[in-house]
């Protein structure tokens, strides 16, 4: 079979962009269809530059920094892309991707990182951190939404099957397209993250510094826990408000290289995370080094986190939900949780068991597809 994969740009290293090379790797003769792409991102990768098509926008200025800025054209533009001479279209979505045409004799898998977030269960936070809750400026990007929610129902009925990446995003596939979706959790690149019995007396935290990540009711948190150590990696916009914020028993580092991640997560207490994510891989990274996860109990968390064995969570984001949970971590003895129990767990969302499932998946739906 001739595959295609669709996927909405190609302009950092990010989880999706980890899933489309993973796709690549399992039909390596199929062709890479995005909406921009920057080269060295794909070689970076291991993505071949000659097998990426990209659409109109790669040549509109700025588009490889700022292609958010094109959002009302991106529909457009992954409408222009031919792709009839393919059996099976595997489309990696989490914006447009999946609003591909394709004829009736085609078969289309959507892998749903989630539907759009900001267009539907987080459009009142999105306009909220934006400040675009009055204005004309907000009136323009409310419309503005209202007409990609519309095109993004209508496109759902162009998927054949929806593949999810969590439980968590299921519920929102149904809740948004009324669609069924299968789980196929993404692949963990485990094999750079080794296993550490040794742990210090640190707990922490880590990801992009952007508000919806709530790292700064962790720094909050710890600021009421003097005694307590927290350590602080990512780059982002909000680095200056959180140092500012953070008090001496606390080290905002910023962005580190990889290295520098590894170690400090390698030999953390415990990792603390706040989010609510879609799936959020770097707890699964965290417990591959033997560290337990303190999570924020809900959305992805509940799959990639196993309370009791790799960790335990806090019901709210809040101050005092997260003081209680460290509290209870350390009431629990000098290492509550086996380095070798989270290990093994983090093994479960290896990569070699992603490329197996989804090769299954795309055979036994090709097959039941052409018996119809």
């Amino acid at each position: 079979m001739k595959v295609a994969i669709i996927h909405e740009w190609l302009v950092t290293v990010g989880g999706s962009d980890k899933v489309c090379k993973a796709i690549l790797d399992i039909f390596p003769n199929a062709d890479i269809y995005t909406l921009v792409a920057k080269k060295e991102i794909c070689e970076e990768l291991g993505i071949p530059w000659e097998k990426v098509h990209t659409s109109f926008i790669q040549n509109m200025p700025f588009s490889k920094s700022h292609h958010r800025t094109y959002l009302p054209l991106f529909p457009l533009a992954i409408e222009q892309f031919d792709l009839r001479g393919y059996d099976v279209i595997i489309s990696s979505s989490h914006c447009v991707a999946k609003g591909i045409l394709k004829k009736e004799n085609q078969l289309h898998i959507c892998y749903c990182h989630s539907p759009i977030r900001y267009a539907w269960d987080m459009y009142n936070e999105y306009l909220e951190g934006s400040g675009l809750q009055k204005g004309i400026k907000g009136w323009l990007v409310r419309y503005l939404l209202h007409r990609i929610r519309k095109w993004d129902l209508l496109s759902s009925f162009r998927v054949n099957y929806f593949i999810s990446n969590s439980d968590y995003v299921g519920k929102r596939i149904k809740e948004t397209y009324r669609r069924h979706s299968t789980t196929i959790h993404p692949n963990i690149d485990i094999s750079h993250f080794e296993l550490c019995e040794k742990k210090h007396d640190y707990y922490l935290a880590s990801s992009r510094l952007v508000s919806y990540k709530k790292i700064d009711i962790v720094i909050e948190a710890f600021n009421q826990m003097p005694d307590k150590k927290l350590i602080v990696i990512g780059g982002g916009p909000d680095l200056q408000a959180y140092r500012k914020l953070a008090k001496s028993n606390i080290n905002v580092m910023g962005y580190q290289p990889f290295d520098v991640l590894k170690e400090k997560m390698q030999h953390a207490k415990a990792f603390v995370f706040a989010a609510d994510e879609d799936f959020g891989m770097i707890p699964i990274e965290a417990e591959s080094c033997g560290t337990p996860v303190i999570a924020y109990g809900h959305g992805g968390s509940l799959e990639t986190v196993c309370e009791g064995k790799t960790g335990l969570f806090f019901k709210e984001q809040t101050v005092e939900s997260i003081i209680d949970a460290v509290t209870r971590f350390e009431s629990m003895g000098e290492q509550p949780f086996l380095p070798s129990d989270c290990r093994k767990w983090a093994e479960g969302f290896s990569e070699e068991r992603f490329k197996k499932e989804i090769k299954e998946f795309v055979e036994q739906k090709y097959s039941l597809f052409n018996s119809l």
